[in-house]
């Protein structure tokens, strides 16, 4: 049984991937800076049955 899914994403502000860790529990939004450029997400994550569905987008209040 896993405990948490990895899920490459692409930060909005410098394109680079960067494998983000979700626990298996997590649903709806939260905040968390990227690894690389220190600007601000805003993480969305969904499921469907055993799908996961990761979505992040800036969180800079440009969105």
């Amino acid at each position: 049984m896993k405990t948490d899914d990895i899920h490459l994403v692409t930060c909005p502000y410098c394109g680079e991937e960067i494998e983000i860790y979700v626990e298996l529990d997590v649903r709806g939004s939260y905040i968390q800076d990227c690894e690389v450029c220190c600007n601000p997400w805003t993480i969305r994550v969904s499921r469907e049955g055993e799908e996961t569905y990761v979505h992040v987008i800036r969180a800079d209040g440009s969105e």
